[in-house]
């Protein structure tokens, strides 16, 4: 029989799994994590390892800097893409790049650049409308071709030249800028009348087009509904047979 003061067989000791053994915890304490202490010489080791890198940091800077600088002391200007803000593929920046006293210049120049990519859209729909309606494939063709290179030859023959002349007062980005703006005047005058001449049949929706539709659809159809409205088909029908009639007597 066990006596009443025996220990608990079921008694388990308190024992704390994070504790150490002193000697233990004092080597961990005095050791870096790969193992062995650091000595002083491994510190400077270490000491003189992060100053050669920051000082090869500080010399790719200082060269870095010194290519930029000779880049724009040779008119290279390199720039991030900001334009248009929901699919940068330009970079456009008027009110922080030009002078604020000719910035209002450059704003009707984009005025004048947006106008004419409005203005081409604008002619692939009409154009589009006129395919349907039975012409000719070509003209659609020629009025996709009119856009895709319209609008990006209109940016970078006269627009960007003015950009980068309102920027520098570049006098040869300058002339370049009147050189091809006269151009763009040209053309647009030209698609505004748009004359059968160089360009295929109605691939440009101008003056002389929309005439010639006009007097083919419009004009013609408001005449024929006036003549049958009025009577006349019915006297015409009488006056041809009348005449048929004289013929075969």
């Amino acid at each position: 029989m066990a006596r009443r003061y025996d220990a608990d067989p079921f008694h388990e000791e308190d024992v704390n799994p994070f504790a150490q053994d002193p000697g233990v915890r004092g080597k961990a304490a005095g050791s870096n994590y790969g193992g062995g202490k650091l000595s002083s010489t491994d510190l400077k080791t270490k000491e003189r390892e992060l100053q050669a890198k920051e000082a090869e940091l500080n010399q790719r800077e200082k060269e870095l800097k010194r290519k930029e600088e000779a880049a724009a002391q040779a008119g290279v200007i390199i720039n991030k893409k900001n334009w248009p803000p929901f699919f940068p593929i330009i970079h456009h920046d008027i009110a922080n790049e030009i002078p604020i006293h000719i910035q209002r210049l450059q704003y009707l120049a984009f005025a004048s650049l947006l106008g004419l990519t409005l203005c081409l859209f604008w002619n692939i729909i009409a154009v589009t409308t006129a395919w349907i309606k039975g012409q000719d494939v070509k003209i659609w063709f020629l009025a996709i071709i009119y856009f895709i290179s319209g609008v990006p030859g209109a940016y970078v023959l006269w627009y960007r030249p003015l950009y980068r002349a309102m920027r520098t007062e570049s006098a040869l980005n300058f002339g370049w800028f009147f050189l091809f703006y006269l151009l763009h005047i040209a053309f647009v005058i030209y698609a505004a009348v748009a004359p059968p001449i160089f360009f295929k049949g109605k691939s440009l929706t101008g003056i002389l087009p929309a005439v010639d539709l006009i007097s083919d659809k419009v004009l013609v159809g408001q005449v024929y509904m006036y003549f049958r409205g009025s009577g006349k088909a019915a006297e015409m029908q009488r006056e041809a047979a009348q005449v048929a009639m004289r013929a075969a007597i």
